[in-house]
């Protein structure tokens, strides 16, 4: 096996197994981590000034990125079990009111987010991994928010934290890309 495809092998399982801590992080984090927890609701987070969003959304925004970079490194296919895995873990820590608003919400956004990355990854990295996240991350607020709140309250501030997250993640995706370039390592 030569050096390039044990570093794809290697890169591409770290991306996979932090792709797959980021939804029951999350869930987590929704119960457990915020400045302010609402009964019978989320912990929130300030996102922006006068804006709060479920904490969740610092992993969700980070889950979008790290999916495209699973594809980039292992393939469509490995991004759509990854997808299939994240899905399936929401469960373990999600309580039940949360587990069918995760695990829908999961499911569609990290699909928009492959339908939309695919098309453009070989020859535009970086705007695919932008587009591809701010359409996951409407997609997956909307569905989360209604499924398990049953309002679109803090929609502001959810798409808001998780464009924060994507947009920090900008400087790690232009340097691969550029270190990929400079080594010849070609996305799968």
């Amino acid at each position: 096996m030569k050096k390039q495809d044990v570093q794809r092998w290697v890169e591409g399982g770290i991306f996979l197994f932090l792709f797959c801590l980021t939804v029951p992080v999350a869930n987590w984090m929704i119960g457990h981590v915020g400045t302010v927890c609402v009964p019978n609701g989320p912990c929130l987070i300030p996102v922006a000034p006068k804006l709060m969003a479920p904490s969740g959304v610092l992993m969700i925004g980070i889950a979008l990125v790290l999916r495209d970079l699973v594809q980039r490194r292992l393939g469509f296919r490995f991004a759509v079990a990854a997808i299939l895995i994240g899905a399936a873990l929401s469960g373990l820590v999600a309580p039940v009111s949360l587990v069918i608003a995760s695990a829908s919400a999961f499911l569609l956004s990290e699909f928009a987010d492959l339908v939309v990355y695919t098309p453009l990854a070989r020859k535009r990295m970086v705007t695919a991994v932008v587009l591809s996240s701010m359409v996951g991350l409407v997609i997956d607020s909307i569905v989360f928010l209604w499924l398990a709140f049953g309002s679109l309250e803090f929609l502001a501030g959810q798409v808001v934290g998780k464009a924060w997250m994507v947009l920090l993640s900008i400087p790690f995706v232009v340097l691969l890309r550029r270190r990929d370039e400079k080594i010849g390592l070609e996305p799968v």
